[in-house]
């Protein structure tokens, strides 16, 4: 019996084995008919691929028409063009500028101020009251002296009939002689102290400075007012010898206001210090402004340029444009497209242009942005540029003094 159910069991695993070996053959030949499907399929849209393809091509094509031979795009830059002009090299310094005739005006009398008449700012004439100091004492004290210059001058008068006569030792006459003199010096005195209560200006200018006020009390020696003539201004500026020789006293300078550097004005120099200072190796060189504009003050801190060289018709090409490195100099000139490096000789510089000795002509059209990275032949494409500005020329000035 348990014979007979053993070879049951193993016909049951029989029979399960085939029906899977029969279930695996059945997928692999579904999988053989969906793959000959689909090849069919792609043999029947074959026309559609190729048309992808082609227009893949252009695209690709249109692409390259616009790389340069590495791959890369153009490289956008702006251009300017080199100009011929006259430049010039200058002595340049700084320095303040101040009014020449400038001064403080202190009491000599003691005294409440009673009168203040002028503010500052105020335009003054010379010998105008700026202020008075009270004169009571003053006027007193005059009139004491008065009195005793007119007893003097009877006692004088007889004196002189007196000894005329002899009736007068000439000790006792030279005794009221004296006197005589001593109260003409006491009255002229007196009215010197009663003119001192009246603050005049020395002359004509500007009050810089008031140091009083109404009511109070001075004493010879205080600080009343500052009063400066704005006519001329002048600078000093302090120049290495070196570059004082072939300087000289007359020719103009172009001065500006560091504050507003668009306010320029021309000037002159006035003078030339004979000696060297030891100390520093500089001489002092005295500039005179020509009619200043309005705005400027004194005390107005100013670059003052004299010019040490002029050349005309020199080749001016932009700042912008020249790129260094190390003792190198060069541009990069914009043609057919192309960047075409050129290394340059400077010369001068001024107002935004640097002159180029050799290298480049005028007319040539260089590149004034966008450079930075490029290299020589490396394809470009000019737009505008409105951040780059021709510098605007510097007035001219007459060269030599």
């Amino acid at each position: 019996m348990q014979y007979k159910m053993g070879r049951t069991r193993r016909w049951v695993i029989f029979g399960a084995l085939v029906l899977v070996i029969a279930l695996v053959g059945t997928g692999i030949a579904l999988k053989r008919a969906g793959s000959k499907d689909a090849a069919a399929g792609d043999l029947d849209g074959a026309g559609g691929s190729e048309e992808k393809v082609a227009l893949a091509s252009n695209s690709k094509a249109g692409k390259s028409a616009e790389q340069d031979k590495d791959g890369k795009a153009p490289v956008p830059v702006s251009i300017s063009a080199v100009a011929s002009g006259t430049i010039s090299s200058y002595i340049s310094s700084t320095a303040n500028l101040v009014a020449e005739d400038e001064v403080k005006i202190l009491a000599e009398t003691e005294g409440r101020v009673d009168d203040l008449r002028v503010e500052e700012g105020h335009r003054i004439g010379r010998g105008q009251v700026l202020a008075t100091i009270d004169r009571s004492d003053e006027e007193m004290s005059l009139k004491k002296a008065e009195f005793r210059a007119a007893n003097a001058q009877i006692a004088y008068d007889r004196a002189k009939q007196v000894v005329a006569d002899s009736l007068m030792s000439q000790e006792q006459f030279d005794k009221v002689r004296m006197e005589n003199d001593i109260a003409a010096q006491e009255l002229a005195e007196a009215r010197w102290k009663l003119d001192k209560t009246a603050i005049k200006a020395p002359f004509g200018g500007r009050v810089t400075e008031r140091a009083i006020r109404p009511g109070q009390h001075v004493r010879p020696g205080d600080h009343l007012f500052t009063v400066a003539d704005f006519d001329p201004l002048i600078a000093r500026i302090y120049l290495p010898e070196k570059d004082v020789y072939g300087l000289k006293e007359g020719r103009q300078v172009r001065i500006s206001l560091k504050a507003h550097e668009e306010v320029r004005f021309v000037g002159r120099i006035r003078q030339i210090s004979p000696v060297v200072d030891t100390a520093t190796g500089t001489v002092k060189v005295t500039v005179e402004a020509n009619d200043p504009p309005s705005e400027v003050r004194p005390g107005a801190f100013v670059t003052i340029d004299i010019v040490r060289e002029t050349r005309t018709r020199a080749t001016l090409v932009p700042r912008e444009a020249v790129v260094r490195e190390l003792q190198e100099a060069y541009v990069f000139v914009a043609r057919d497209g192309a960047a075409v490096r050129r290394p340059v000789a400077l010369g001068l510089e001024e107002n935004g242009h640097i002159e180029a000795v050799s290298g480049i002509e005028p007319g040539e059209d260089v590149i004034v942005a966008g450079q930075g990275n490029l290299r020589d032949g490396a394809r470009v494409k000019v737009i505008a540029n409105p951040s780059v500005q021709e510098p605007k020329p510097k007035p001219d000035l007459p060269r030599r003094g």
